[in-house]
């Protein structure tokens, strides 16, 4: 469970503080819920959601609808409760960024035990509602992929490999093989080809945030792609991912899940992101690869979107 650095999901979706907001201005519970990433816990949802409505034909009855509210609760509930938990691990790197400087946790306005308290009960009520009112398959797959967030790729990859945010791209890659799972307890290959899709996608994008705050990775003493191997290096495998991102987006026609519409959508915005990422890789400035990453956020958005239009009316 872009939008990080950030986290590796669709998750991978980066949002600076307000411009002129002062954390100690605000009150408690905003501080709280900013601990949430609202805007990357949004995505997550999304992705989780697009799951849901694939895996029904047609439209979803009343209870599907429902099913389909509480699941995006919980989800919601443990999504902001491993990035929470990824606040408070990361504090003292936090502090060093411009980027997440502004973070409660950063700036000591929340304690650790305020936020670690928070984290766990945002887990507990989110797992219980999974558990309780979904199934127990969806509930344990959101509470590995925290695991696998909050802890194999904060605490151990992250610092430990440049290649962190590929392995550890499978937790943010969850969302749409949890919603499948919410409505049909089990995962099909759709869910896995919709997972493949945001796995292949989340290097380009988040390497593409890590060129142009390359001096906030190298302060903090991260092991960052452009850091350990330099910029022209990352520029080459940012534009490498968008073909193999390519082949990956054009799997849901091919195997049936989606169609004509669809098609149409993935060739459109992945030529976008390949000539994007082409620009970034002739000739770098700080400007184009912010261009690029926020085209990546517009590539997933429509891409799912394109699935859910493509799902309901052809």
């Amino acid at each position: 469970m872009n939008t990080r650095a950030p986290a590796p999901s669709p998750i991978n979706s980066t949002a600076p503080a307000a411009p002129g907001a002062s954390v100690s201005s605000m009150p408690v519970w905003r501080q709280f819920y900013v601990l949430t990433k609202p805007r990357v816990v949004q995505l997550i949802v999304f992705c989780a959601l697009i799951g849901m409505v694939m895996a029904v034909p047609g439209l979803p009855s009343g209870p599907e609808l429902a099913r389909m509210a509480v699941a995006c609760i919980g989800i919601w509930l443990v999504a902001g409760a491993a990035a929470a938990f990824n606040c408070l691990i990361e504090k003292s790197i936090d502090a060093q960024m411009k980027r997440t400087a502004w973070r409660p946790t950063a700036r000591g306005e929340l304690s650790d035990k305020q936020a670690l308290s928070f984290s766990a009960a945002l887990c507990a009520v989110g797992s219980a509602i999974l558990y309780v009112w979904i199934n127990p398959l969806t509930m344990w797959l959101t509470f590995a992929t925290f695991v696998g967030y909050a802890v194999i790729y904060t605490v151990i990859l992250k610092p430990l490999t440049p290649q962190n945010i590929v392995i550890g791209g499978a937790s943010g890659a969850m969302p749409p093989v949890l919603g499948w799972a919410a409505m049909t307890d089990q995962v099909g290959p759709e869910a896995l080809i919709m997972f493949l899709i945001i796995f292949l996608w989340t290097p380009p994008h988040f390497w593409a945030l890590a060129l142009y705050r390359v001096e906030d990775y190298r302060k903090s003493g991260l092991p960052m792609l452009p850091v350990t191997h330099g910029n022209e290096f990352t520029r080459l495998q940012v534009l490498l991912y968008t073909f193999i991102l390519l082949a990956a987006c054009l799997l849901p026609f091919i195997y049936g899940m989606s169609g004509w519409l669809y098609l149409a959508a993935a060739l459109v915005l992945n030529a976008g992101f390949i000539w994007h990422a082409f620009k970034l890789w002739r000739a770098y400035s700080d400007a184009l690869a912010r261009k690029t990453f926020r085209f990546s956020l517009i590539h997933l958005a429509l891409l799912f979107a394109a699935l859910l239009v493509d799902h309901y009316f052809i």
